[in-house]
């Protein structure tokens, strides 16, 4: 916390021109109005930096003196993190050489959320330095990454400590419909050499599983996740159609197009909480 008591939020944005356009923008509209709606709005600042390239991330630093730092943007199943070179295009940048940073920088930063894709190796890295570090154990998508990011600032914005906003923004991509929930891992600095995970609340009935099947549950529930997506938007365009048609016979092939998209998702959305229910 700053000398006069503020928090200061630095929100980094990096969206390359060669990778999957993001809604980051919407992201942070949805951040800042969480926090112009606190009862105690004056407590918060946010500033937020866009198209960030690697040099950017330290001079923001130094320019804001954040107590949050979040980043939002593209991860590498290596473990890397996409940020924008001169042209706009991507540059990775190694997770030991962004924990080298915020270790530099230990002393003034309390949290660091990385909200993007397969950023838990990153986090585990930035973990040994920073009291608390939020990474995505597997791919998100958009509406999750959103819905985890105002879940998690509307929490902070209500004085919720961290770990307690961490769970908060969990619970907001359930409250949204996006079985998407297990995928933000909390890590806390424990002592100077030891870190330690937070998952959100899982089955008590579930199973230990090794790193490889972690794994692959992960990535068969992303893949699960990207069908539920898709159908639930085709449901959404059958259901509108199915408003504004006249035709008795076109309604009755649209309802029966209806209900079987619905008997397919609620079969998607049961093979999802199975496998989640595993992890």
């Amino acid at each position: 916390m700053s000398s006069n008591g503020q928090i200061k939020i630095l929100f980094l944005a990096a969206d390359p021109s060669d990778n999957g356009r993001l809604r980051l923008g919407q992201e942070l509209r949805d951040i800042r109005e969480k926090l112009q709606l606190a009862k105690d709005r004056d407590q918060f600042v946010l500033e937020s930096r866009e198209s960030v390239s690697p040099g950017d991330i330290s001079q923001a630093i130094f320019d804001v003196e954040p107590d949050i730092v979040h980043f939002s943007g593209h991860g590498d199943s290596t473990g890397e993190l996409s940020f924008e070179d001169l042209l706009g295009q991507t540059q990775p940048v190694d997770p030991d050489a962004l924990a080298a940073l915020f270790e530099l920088v230990a002393d003034k930063i309390n949290c660091v959320v990385l909200n993007a894709c397969y950023s838990e190796t990153q986090a585990q890295a930035i973990a040994d330095h920073i009291p608390y570090v939020i990474g995505m154990s597997t791919a998100i998508g958009d509406k999750a990454a959103i819905a985890f990011a105002v879940g998690f600032y509307k929490a902070i914005a209500a004085g919720r400590t961290i770990d307690q906003a961490y769970k908060f923004g969990c619970v907001e991509i359930r409250l949204q419909g996006i079985p998407e929930h297990l995928t933000p891992v909390l890590y806390t600095k424990v002592r100077s050499n030891e870190v330690k995970p937070t998952l959100p609340q899982r089955n008590s009935s579930s199973v230990s599983l090794t790193p490889g099947q972690r794994r692959r549950t992960l990535q068969e529930i992303n893949s699960l996740q990207q069908q539920y997506d898709l159908l639930s938007e085709k449901l959404s365009h059958l259901r509108l159609n199915l408003a504004i048609e006249s035709s008795t016979t076109v309604q009755f092939n649209l309802k029966k197009q209806i209900e079987q998209l619905e008997t397919e998702v609620k079969e998607i959305s049961q093979r999802i909480e199975n496998l989640e229910n595993k992890l």
